[in-house]
């Protein structure tokens, strides 16, 4: 197994992603984009990276602030998440990179990507499937679903899953209602899952409650990870 620190650039800014994946085989592989919470590149991002790549899969957690940042107060992780989200086309550019990135390792099938994220890193996802790049799926996990660019029609490419707690203070249900309709004028292929009596951050077993409307919920994590392996056989079959 191959787990090391990868480094990529968004033009001048040098960006330190985690890429894993069974270098023991030369045989190609779809690759997953994994971007992470806006604490930055940390535990959980990699993680999934390291149980992706368990599972046959090439995987790059991104780097979303640069040099690797990573941050434990949640004001400070606000602070940078809107300031990457400022600029929308920037935002986009920034994840860019990282699909970028993860094509040019040789084991991976360019023809067969997927971006998925957790809470901003879901986000991010969503963007890249609404700016159309070349992706077969995404997946957002407890992300935010609001968008300054909404999707157009013809344009998206990959298919859609949305993975939500369905009592998440910060995902209130009209923007899900404006999402789904949003996905369904522009003709893509979506789903929405909502999972009851759950919060924000229910992949994040760290996230211990101690801060209202952010919680880890067993159940969901792994309802929402068969989800996504459904999803995958699908679109990668």
């Amino acid at each position: 197994m191959r787990a090391e620190s990868l480094e990529y650039k968004d033009g001048d800014v040098t960006l330190k992603g985690f890429v894993a994946l069974d270098d023991q085989s030369d045989h190609k592989r779809p690759g997953i984009l994994v971007m992470p919470e806006a604490f930055g590149l940390g535990k959980q991002a990699k993680d999934r990276a390291l149980r992706l790549a368990s599972l046959g899969y090439a995987a790059l957690a991104g780097d979303p602030y640069g040099n690797g940042l990573e941050v434990s107060d949640l004001q400070e992780a606000i602070q940078h998440a809107g300031a990457i989200r400022e600029d929308n086309t920037k935002f986009r550019q920034r994840i860019r990179a990282g699909l970028d990135a993860l094509m040019a390792l040789p084991q991976v099938d360019t023809d067969r990507l997927v971006v998925m994220g957790y809470c901003m890193g879901g986000s991010c996802s969503l963007e890249m499937a609404r700016d159309g790049a070349p992706l077969k799926g995404v997946v957002s996990f407890h992300g935010a679903l609001e968008t300054q660019s909404p999707a157009e029609p013809g344009k998206v490419q990959a298919k859609v899953l949305v993975c939500h707690g369905a009592d998440d203070p910060f995902v209130p249900v009209e923007h899900v209602t404006a999402f789904e309709e949003e996905m369904t004028k522009a003709g893509v292929d979506w789903q929405v899952i909502s999972y009851g009596g759950t919060v924000h951050s229910f992949t994040n077993p760290e996230a211990d409650g101690s801060i209202e409307g952010i919680c880890y919920n067993k159940q969901a994590d792994e309802r929402s990870w068969q989800a996504m392996q459904a999803f995958f056989d699908e679109i990668f079959a």
